[in-house]
């Protein structure tokens, strides 16, 4: 191996795990004016590679656990970016047995944040700081500046602040990395971040499936629409790449790559944790939900050919209008409001049932670079928190109503006309279904109250007075208060 010579405590950074998203964020902190990197990787070859391609960094590498301890400069501090689960733990293990109290490790993979509140509250016995760190950006951001999201301390968060921010994502002048809260808060904002890239991504192909389907259009002039729209509202990361997938042609048989793709969407785990954690929280993340559940459908290939196998017909496309993209382009930018609003609901919940303070308008600011779900309309969410961070939702502040309301119309036909043309919508359709609910006065939930009353005396109130009543419903059926 060659390596930096390098005298102890010479790094102000160590990275541990060297796979793509651990080099790259090792590369762009070695690139920061005041940084020296620590590098150590269990496979050396990975550390070669690493030293061979990008060694004019100046890394300092070390071949043993207890050289890159030694080469780390107090307090010391530490990225692991290892495989979230019992990889972390056998690393942070390795670490916290050569780390000395008032020293720092952070972990940047995607773990559940209920490992990272563990895994903070074991180590603070120790006196060693924990930080669970959320990093979105992919391999690209990772490189060039990622949208960070860090929890733990507010001490340690005194050490660190300055290096991430010198390696994040930078969007109106400002880095694209906050102190989000105590012990696992952000690993928590991640897992939400995620469910919204689920959502986002759903509504996205979605609105693919509808333009071609029923608009007739062939992928190169969906990527024309996608891109066009890219340049108004729904400018964002995934708008732009979907023009660029769709553009793509496949080497192999010459037409549109997407063609050639299995239609089989797998997921990591950050979405179904994000609508379990909701659903504990009780927390309406449909839309989140729904993206999870389509992947799911469409990875069942033996279900999908057995029904098709039952099929007599199937209902008529429905002939397009002229305002047939518009409304596609106004039902995706409502669904994404709503996919947006039941996130932030969730890092609400998860701020209150778990005691953190975090401050939803710098989130929305540190997701607006780096991130996968970057995108114009972040800016309003800012302004939304920062004008009342007390809001109940964000689908009742002015900006977000008021483009509710610019959109309804065509969001209704979009539902409409997908479901007689039996193209399914789960994500614009559910998202709708949301919206309906906040809107109506009365929902059938009462009707709900009676049944769970009836069958297991689980009790309701009343509209015109305080209280909890049962009905004796296999008696006389009067009805007793229970208070």
């Amino acid at each position: 191996m060659t390596s930096t010579d390098h005298a102890a405590g010479s790094a102000n950074i160590g990275v541990v795990g060297l796979a793509v998203m651990g080099s790259n964020l090792a590369r762009n902190l070695a690139s920061r004016e005041g940084n020296t990197v620590a590098v150590f990787n269990r496979s050396p070859e990975k550390t070669d590679t690493l030293l061979e391609e990008h060694g004019d960094l100046g890394f300092v590498a070390s071949k043993s656990i207890e050289d890159f301890v030694a080469s780390l400069a107090t307090p010391r501090t530490a990225i692991v970016m290892v495989q979230a689960g019992k990889g972390t733990d056998a690393v942070i293990d390795q670490l916290a047995d050569l780390f000395e109290e008032g020293d720092i490790i952070l972990d940047g993979g995607n773990a559940n944040f209920q490992d990272t509140r563990r895994r903070e509250r074991d180590l603070a016995e120790k006196g060693i700081n924990f930080v669970g760190v959320g990093i979105s950006g992919g391999e690209e951001g990772a490189l060039k500046g990622p949208s960070i999201m860090p929890g733990g301390s507010a001490k340690a968060y005194e050490t660190i602040g300055p290096i991430l921010a010198s390696i994040a994502a930078v969007a109106e002048g400002e880095p694209c990395v906050t102190h989000v809260g105590e012990d696992g808060a952000g690993h928590f904002v991640k897992m939400i971040h995620n469910g919204i890239e689920y959502a986002d991504m759903q509504l996205i192909a979605e609105s693919y499936d509808l333009l071609r389907r029923i608009g007739g259009h062939e992928p190169a002039q969906i990527a024309d629409v996608f891109a066009e729209w890219n340049s108004g509202e729904l400018e964002s990361y995934l708008i732009e790449i979907t023009a660029e997938v769709l553009r793509q042609v496949d080497a192999k048989t010459g037409g549109p790559l997407v063609d050639s793709i299995l239609d089989q969407a797998g997921s990591k785990g950050t979405g179904v944790w994000t609508v379990q954690n909701a659903v504990g929280l009780g927390v309406p993340v449909s839309g989140i939900a729904e993206a999870v559940f389509a992947r799911a459908v469409s990875s069942k290939p033996d279900q999908r050919a057995a029904v098709r196998a039952t099929l007599q017909g199937r209902p008529e496309v429905q002939e397009r209008t002229d305002s047939f993209e518009d409304d596609v382009r106004k039902a995706l930018y409502a669904s994404k409001v709503v996919a947006y609003a039941q996130g932030f609901d969730a890092i609400v919940a998860g701020a209150a049932e778990y005691d953190w303070d975090i401050d939803k308008s710098a989130i929305a600011k540190i997701w607006r670079g780096g991130c996968i779900i970057r995108a114009q309309f972040l800016n309003r969410i800012v302004d939304a928190y920062a004008k009342d961070a007390g809001i109940t939702t964000l689908l009742e502040d002015d900006f977000f109503a008021a483009a509710i309301r610019d959109g309804e119309d065509a969001w209704r036909r979009i539902v409409a006309t997908a479901a007689l043309s039996g193209i399914p919508v789960p994500g614009f359709a559910s998202a709708l279904s949301y919206y309906d609910s906040l809107a109506s006065e009365r929902l059938p939930a009462a009707l709900v109250q009676g049944q769970r009353d009836f069958f297991g005396a689980h009790t309701y109130q009343r509209v015109d007075g305080e209280g909890t009543f049962h009905t004796l419903w296999s008696g006389d059926r009067s009805e007793v208060t229970t208070d």
